[in-house]
Formats: C-alpha cells, sequence, structure tokens
C-alpha cells in the first residue's frame, strides 16, 4: 500500500527528527517521489501544497528542478493562493540561464493590467527578481504607468522594478524619465515592506519558528545564501520575515541615481532639481518628517544615508555627490547644507556615524570649498578616536585617498594615525602603515622614520615587507642628509633584511659609493652589524662589499662618526671566512665574501678556501689564476669600483647597445632610424643575402683570454696573424681597416677586427657599423668597443666580427656605416669582394 503524502508541517517535523543525514535524504526523496507522483496526476487542488513543499526541500538544498513547470502553472492560476506560491517558485527556481523564465512573461503583464493591488504586487516582486533584459523590454510601458498608481503601495514595488529595469536596459532610461519629476514630490515613507513580501502566512510562520536546532536552521541560512548568489535573489530570502524598506521617495532617489550613472542625458536633466534634493534633506536635518522613522534620533537616516535593496546604496547624499561632481554651480548650491550636516548630526550613534561618513565622500568628491574640505578630514579624524574598528577601518581608508589633495589638513591627524599602528586588527594596521607612509614629508622625515622603524621591529610578519619596502623609498626620496640615509637602510637590513626589496643591496652600494667623505663610517658601522649578526643576507652582501671595497680605512680605525675600533687583519679575514662557512649564507653572498677576500689579497695574505658550489669554485680558479700568472695585474684590476650612473641617459643607451649586441643578425640599432626599418635594410643586403646571424661554436680560449673576459677588463685587439690588413673605407678623414685572424684550432672561424680611424678635425658621433654575409655563411657581431671617433688620431673604436664558414665559401661582406661628422648625417653602404684568399680558403 503507497504511503499517504505528508503536510508541510509534518514534513518540517520528520525532516527535524532525522538523526543521520541518510535519514533525512531518504525523508526527502520519498516525499519528492509522491510530489512528483502529484504533478502528475494533475490535481489543481493540492498543487500549491506540493509545490510549497518542493520549496521547502529546494531551500535545504536538494534538487527541486522538477517544479519549474508547476511554477508556470500556478501562476497561470486565478486563485491568489495559487499565484503567490507559483510566484514564489519562479523567483526560488527560475533565473536567466533557464528558457522557460520567459513562459511567464504573458501572465506577469496579465496580472500587471489587473488593478488587484496584491496580484500587481506579486508580478512586480517576481520581475524586479529574475527579470531578464527581454522581459525589461516588453514589460516597461505596464511598469511605467504603475509608477503614477494611486496606489502607494504599488508604486514603491514599481519604482523598485524600474530599477531593475535600468540596471539590465539602460536604454530604457528614456522611459521612466519622466515619471521620477513627479515622484520626487511624495512625501510617503511606507512601513515595513519586504522585497518582495511573499510569504504564506500562517505557515511560513510556523516554518520560521519550527526550523529546529540551531545547527539547522544555520543549515537552512546558509542554503538560503547560496540560493541567492545563485538566482540574484534579494536577501533576506522570501521565507524570511519582512525587513524595512525604502518608501516611494527613497525608492525615487534610488531611481535618479541608477539614471544619472548610466545617462548623461539624465545627469544633465536632473541637475536642475538640486535645490528640491537640497530642501528635502534639509526638512530631514532640521524637522524630520516622523518620530515614525526616526532610528538613534537621526531623522530617517536611510533616507538621508544608505540602505540595502538588492545590494546596492541608495541616499540622498550619494545622489548629491553624482550630481555635483564636475559641476560647480551644483556643488555651490548644496555647500551649505553640507555643513550645516556635517556640524549637527549626532555621533553618539551609529546611523549618525554613517550620515557623517557619506557627507564627507560628497564634500570630497564636489567643488567644494576649503574649509569645508578641512571640516570632512576632521570629521575623519573623530572617526580614528571611535571605538568601532569598522569606522576607525572607514576613516583610514578614507584619509588615505585624501592625503594627495588636502595633505596639509590629514596632516593635522599624524599622531592619531601612527597611533593607529599598534592596532592588533590586520586590516586596520596594514591601512594605517599605508596612511603613515603616505603623510611622510621633508619636514617630518626624521620623526615618521623613527615611529615606523619601531613599528618595523614589532609588526606582523605579513606587513614586514611593505614596511621595509615603503621605508626605503621614502628615505631615497627625502633623506635628509646622506649619513642619515645609510644610518636609515642599515635600520631596516639589520632588522628585517629578509624582507627588503630586491634592490636594497645595489641602491645602498651606489649610495656609500657615491659619499666619499662617509665611507670610513659606513665600513665601521657594516662591519660591527656583520660581526652581530650573519644571518640578514641583503645585509651581509652590503658588509662583504663594503669591506672589500674600503677594508684600508676599517683596518686604519680613523673615523671621526663613531668610536675608533680597532681591527686587525685576522679578524676581518675569520669574519668573511666565517661567512663563507655559514649554512645561511645564499650563493650570492659567498660570492660577495670571496670577492671581499680577493680585494683584501692586495694587502693581506689570504688563505684557500673550498666550497662545493660550481659557480664560487669557477670564480676561485680564476682569482688563483690572476694570483698566479697576473699577478702584476691585481692592484689595477681589483681597484674600488668607480660610481655607477642610475637611471640616466647614457645608462639607457649602454642598455640598448647591450640589446642589440645579443642580436647576431646586427649592431646596435641606429638613433636616426626606427629597429623594424633597420632590420628591414638588413636582410636586403646582399641582394636578398640573409641577414640572420647564428652563433658559430665557441672557441676554447687561452687562459689568459678567459681570465680577461670574465673579469670584463677591456678587450685587447687579437695578435697579429699572417693574413694581410686590408682598408675598405675612407672620407673626409674616416677610415675603416680590417684585420683577420683564423685560430688555428678552428679554421672554419674567421676573426674580423674593424677598426675605425678619425684623422679630421671634428669628431666623429653615434658611429654604427653593420653587416651581412651570405646565406651559407654564419656571422655574429660583437659590441663597438664605443660610438665616437675623436679627431685628429684619437682613440679609435674596435669591433669584432665572429664569421663561421664550414665549406669555405668565397667570402663576401656587406657593410653600412652611419655616423655623424661635421653636424651632418652620413650613411655608406658599400660591398666588400677584395678580402684575402687565406680569410676563406
Amino acid at each position: 500500500m503507497v504511503a499517504l503524502s505528508l503536510k508541510l508541517q509534518d514534513l518540517i517535523e520528520e525532516i527535524r527528527g532525522a538523526k543521520t543525514q541518510a535519514q533525512e535524504r531518504e525523508v526527502i526523496q520519498k516525499e519528492c517521489a509522491h510530489i512528483r507522483a502529484s504533478f502528475r496526476d494533475g490535481d489543481p487542488v493540492h498543487r500549491h501544497r506540493q509545490l510549497a513543499k518542493l520549496l521547502y526541500v529546494h531551500m535545504l538544498g536538494y534538487p527541486a528542478h522538477f517544479g519549474q513547470m508547476e511554477c508556470l502553472k500556478l501562476i497561470a492560476s486565478s486563485r491568489f493562493t495559487d499565484k503567490r506560491v507559483g510566484y514564489l517558485g519562479a523567483m526560488l527556481l527560475l533565473d536567466e540561464r533557464h528558457d522557460a523564465h520567459l513562459l511567464i512573461t504573458n501572465s506577469i503583464k496579465n496580472d500587471l493590467s489587473q488593478g488587484i493591488q496584491p496580484v500587481q504586487g506579486l508580478a512586480l516582486c517576481t520581475l524586479s527578481t529574475m527579470g531578464s533584459a527581454e522581459m525589461c523590454r516588453d514589460l516597461a510601458p505596464e511598469v511605467e504607468k504603475l509608477l503614477l498608481q494611486p496606489s502607494p503601495y504599488v508604486r514603491k514595488k514599481a519604482i523598485l522594478t524600474a530599477v531593475h529595469m535600468i540596471r539590465k536596459v539602460p536604454e530604457l532610461s528614456s522611459v521612466f524619465l519622466p515619471p521620477c519629476v513627479h515622484l520626487l514630490h511624495e512625501r510617503h515613507h511606507g512601513k515595513a515592506v519586504g522585497l518582495p513580501i511573499l510569504c504564506f502566512s500562517s505557515v511560513d510562520r510556523r516554518i520560521e519558528n519550527r526550523m529546529g536546532t540551531p545547527a539547522h536552521r544555520r543549515r537552512v541560512v546558509h542554503t538560503h545564501r547560496h540560493t541567492r548568489n545563485r538566482l540574484s535573489c534579494p536577501w533576506p530570502p522570501p521565507f524570511t520575515s519582512p525587513t524595512l524598506t525604502p518608501g516611494i521617495l527613497l525608492g525615487t532617489i534610488t531611481l535618479i541615481t541608477e539614471l544619472c550613472e548610466r545617462s548623461p542625458a539624465a545627469l544633465k536633466h536632473f541637475r536642475k532639481v538640486v535645490p528640491q534634493l537640497v530642501q528635502i534633506l534639509r526638512t530631514l536635518v532640521t524637522t524630520g518628517y516622523s518620530t515614525e522613522h526616526s532610528i538613534s534620533g537621526v531623522s530617517d537616516p536611510f533616507l538621508q544615508d544608505q540602505e540595502t535593496c538588492g545590494g546596492e546604496e541608495v541616499q540622498i547624499l550619494r545622489l548629491l555627490r553624482i550630481l555635483g561632481r564636475n559641476h560647480e554651480e551644483s556643488s555651490e548650491t548644496m555647500n551649505d547644507l553640507l555643513a550645516q550636516v556635517a556640524t549637527n548630526t549626532d555621533t553618539s550613534r551609529n546611523a549618525g556615524n554613517a550620515v557623517l561618513f557619506e557627507t564627507v565622500l560628497t564634500i570630497m568628491d564636489i567643488h567644494s570649498a576649503a574649509g569645508l574640505r578641512v571640516l570632512a578630514v576632521n570629521i575623519l579624524g573623530r572617526f580614528l578616536l571611535n571605538s568601532d574598528r569598522n569606522i576607525r577601518y572607514v576613516a583610514l581608508t578614507s584619509l588615505l585617498r585624501l592625503v594627495q589633495s588636502d595633505h596639509s589638513a590629514v596632516q593635522r591627524h599624524r599622531p592619531t594615525v601612527v597611533d593607529c599602528l599598534q592596532e592588533t586588527d590586520a586590516s586596520l594596521s596594514r591601512r594605517a602603515l599605508e596612511l603613515s607612509l603616505a603623510l611622510v614629508n621633508s619636514s617630518n622625515v626624521r620623526a615618521m622614520m623613527q615611529e615606523l622603524q619601531a613599528f618595523l621591529e614589532s609588526c606582523p610578519p605579513d606587513l614586514r615587507a611593505d614596511c621595509a619596502s615603503g621605508i626605503l623609498l621614502a628615505a631615497e626620496r627625502f633623506a635628509p642628509t646622506k649619513r642619515w640615509h645609510i644610518d636609515t637602510i642599515l635600520h631596516v637590513l639589520t632588522t628585517a633584511g629578509t624582507h627588503v626589496r630586491d634592490d636594497a643591496v645595489a641602491n645602498l652600494t651606489q649610495l656609500i659609493g657615491g659619499a666619499q667623505e662617509l665611507h670610513a663610517y659606513s665600513v665601521h658601522r657594516l662591519y660591527n652589524a656583520l660581526a652581530e649578526d650573519i644571518s640578514q643576507q641583503p645585509l651581509v652582501q652590503v658588509a662583504a662589499w663594503c669591506i672589500g671595497e674600503y677594508g684600508d680605512l676599517l683596518l686604519e680605525g680613523n673615523c671621526e662618526e663613531i668610536e675608533p675600533l680597532q681591527v686587525d687583519e685576522e679578524e676581518v679575514l675569520a669574519l668573511l671566512e666565517k661567512v663563507l662557512q655559514s649554512h645561511m649564507s645564499l650563493p650570492a653572498t659567498r660570492g660577495y665574501a670571496l670577492t671581499a677576500l680577493m680585494k683584501l689579497s692586495t694587502r693581506l695574505q689570504g688563505n684557500n678556501k673550498s666550497c662545493l658550489d660550481v659557480e664560487l669554485q669557477q670564480r676561485a680558479v680564476e682569482y688563483d689564476t690572476l694570483f698566479r700568472k697576473y699577478d702584476h695585474m691585481r692592484a689595477a684590476i681589483l681597484e674600488k669600483m668607480p660610481l655607477v650612473e642610475r637611471d640616466g641617459p647614457q645608462a639607457d643607451e649602454e642598455a640598448k647597445q647591450s640589446k642589440a649586441a645579443a642580436q647576431l643578425s646586427e649592431a646596435a640599432p641606429a638613433p636616426t632610424e626606427p629597429q623594424a626599418s633597420q632590420l628591414l635594410d638588413l636582410l636586403d643586403l646582399l641582394d636578398g643575402a640573409s641577414g640572420d646571424a647564428q652563433h658559430p661554436p665557441p672557441l676554447d680560449p687561452s687562459p689568459g683570454g678567459a681570465l680577461v673576459y670574465l673579469l670584463d677588463l677591456p678587450c685587447a685587439p687579437p695578435p697579429p696573424a699572417p693574413i694581410p690588413d686590408l682598408k675598405v673605407f675612407e672620407r673626409e678623414g674616416v677610415q675603416l681597416n680590417l684585420s683577420f685572424i683564423r685560430p688555428p684550432e678552428n679554421p672554419a672561424l674567421l676573426l674580423i677586427t674593424i677598426t675605425a680611424t678619425n684623422s679630421s678635425e671634428g669628431d666623429v658621433t653615434n658611429f654604427i657599423c653593420q653587416a651581412a654575409v651570405p646565406k651559407s655563411l654564419q656571422l655574429q657581431l660583437q659590441a663597438p668597443s664605443g660610438n665616437t671617433v675623436p679627431a685628429r688620431g684619437g682613440l679609435p673604436i674596435t669591433q669584432l666580427f665572429r664569421i663561421l664558414n664550414p665549406n669555405k665559401a668565397p667570402l663576401r661582406l656587406k657593410l653600412r656605416l652611419t655616423y655623424n661628422h661635421f653636424h651632418q648625417s652620413v650613411q655608406e653602404i658599400f660591398e666588400v669582394n677584395n678580402l684575402p684568399v687565406e680569410s676563406w680558403q
């Protein structure tokens, strides 16, 4: 015998009584089977009850898609009890992803045309919840008519439906623009009217009261949120008790705001009603509408400030901010009112703080007076003293936005902002850190750096990197002296060395190298810091570099800035050896230490070191070779590093040349021609011969040559070879000669050295030599030694060409010279066909 279907109340009690999730699933599956059977039988009397149970099952997270068509049948019914359940089911079970939602368009249109207010309210709520763009276009005329209906109940819902339509289809703005002017004269606020206000009267109260244990209620609430996210339903869902929603005037302000944000024509039109909006807000501030809408002593803060309808903040102050933005006349109209709101609003309650916050945002976004902006900043300063963390967070975020435009006004609250660094809440301390860094300037940099350095020592690990980077940037920008700048960076490296930026080491070495008068001070400070702690790798790298460069000043012990420190050679070597052998040292750090030992070797007697790192072994072998074979060059090679220019035009030019030298088919691009055109020109050289150069097999250089290359010494010209030199170009004193070498170990490789000389009275500048060879050959161009040939036989320019000719094909070479001479641009393209036979046979 088939069991009877349960009533809704009995179903809820049985689900509550399930002790396990399996029992709950069993009850729901059995009841869903009865619901399906009832739908198949077509029982018109109890269809709405079956759908009500199905909606409750859907709230618990179980599938209920088979009830979608039943919603359509109930909506088309003539009974109100069927319609309200059908509309509720449509909002929960249908959305734009289901084509079935278009089938209710006709039913909604018919219900909107009826004069029955509850039915019109049901249709409007459903349309504002799940209406697609197609439905909005079809039903916009009906909603426009309802905007001017005498019933406040219908008008409120029609306004909110119009807001949804504008968001879905912005081009409908012209349809709803005319009624808004008439709706602004409305003074009806309305009672608690849910959106949507669809309930089962006593049934839904029983559902709410008998939802079971707190854990069960939390699961139902979670399901509600899931449903809202998936179907874009309003929150709270229809099964909860109704909440306070806006009346006609508040809905009208919402609609006008949407129109102004989406239509420039509407924005221009509604700027004419700014005085009327100002008068409405002044009435709220001075007299208020009624005690019925007063919250914590604030007259209708929802209308003044904000309310939540469909997830969007809607308030008069926000509308004034939109209308006054970039419009001076409208801004002047509302200045006095904003000052009145800012001074008369009670801040002892959260509603007043909300009104004040929106007032501040409006003041800062329009063309307000200077005194009014200072008042707004002071309000945010008072918010920083509030005990509510949310209010303090809002204040910090707003001040951070204002610090650029009203820096002096925000500076007055600097002590309060600094106190917020000690907040236990991570979001508050992060915002306080960002604002503190933004407040640093040349006049307060010393005091602010002390506060920030103290915060760096105790801040959470996730803020340490941001704090260290901010201190380094602020110190670089506002440092009063170089010594203070060095001390600040050293403190950061000592406190949070592992969290600093990658360029901190390079910046500090650049700073120390450029402050010659502080070399002794810097090396003493760094040596002391290194002796205390070798775990901070950036600090160790800078200290090793500085000891290698200025170790002689450390050994002398003469430093006027600090107490003299007597250090002997063994202590320095022992400290660097400790760095080399420490398991905390990175390979880059060991490289710094090894280089420091090498540089100190010009005065000290060092010991040999061993390491498993291949790169360090290679560097040690190079240094050992320098000791053994080139000891006479060691002092010159290991001189103090010259100061490197940063971010200058010369550095940019050298970077461009280095990048172009890596291209195997051409040299550096000429400054006067685009790079793409030069590539095309080179490809056209030699009548279609490819200019794509390829890397030839690497040579096995001699130990001396390898040492010179690895130490970045100036490349000396190759030794003379039996192949005779060749002069290929001469014009107005500018001469170009070629010399050739074929290494015995690789006869297929030809090294051509280009030498450019200048015997004229004017310098040759921007000199560039480009070359191309036939396709059967491979060409690689090395970077030239310079781009300027001084006049009267000055230092020439040399450039090395590497040509691989495995097939010993006849060698042809096409050259293009580009340079400036006597204030004229010269370009010469010529082919060299008389190369010596020995160069390719």
